[in-house]
């Protein structure tokens, strides 16, 4: 069990841990994750907290260490544009491709194929 001076220590290591991210997991926090570099991450972030360094300290030196990545809700920048509307972006392409995909389909009359085609289809239905 990790010790703290004061109750606000240990409730800014709490809030810090769901703060940053696992480099290693990802989609976890440093609170939820047991990848080692997890356990360093927030073993550091324990010696930070005990040094009297601020949450603002703390998350700078993590971000300059690790980029914006590490930060479970990096700001808005240029740089992460990509992970706040990649997700949204991608999904309205899928939706259109699909929707352009099916739309086309659905209008092709029958009276555009060729005699071949026609001949071909005429035989699959047939048997």
């Amino acid at each position: 069990m990790l010790e703290f001076d004061s109750p606000e220590q240990e409730t800014r290591f709490e809030e810090l841990l769901e703060e940053l991210r696992c480099m290693v997991c990802q989609n976890q926090t440093l609170a939820d994750s047991n990848a080692r570099l997890a356990r360093d991450l927030r073993e550091r972030t324990y010696n930070m907290v005990r040094s009297g360094k601020s949450n603002n300290e703390i998350i700078e030196h993590m971000v300059e260490r690790f980029g914006d990545f590490v930060l479970y809700r990096p700001p808005l920048k240029k740089t992460t544009v990509l992970l706040w509307f990649g997700p949204a972006i991608f999904l309205i392409i899928a939706v259109s491709t699909f929707w352009l995909y099916s739309h086309r389909t659905r209008r092709r009359p029958i009276s555009d194929l060729s005699p071949v085609e026609r001949e071909k289809a005429q035989r699959l239905l047939d048997e």
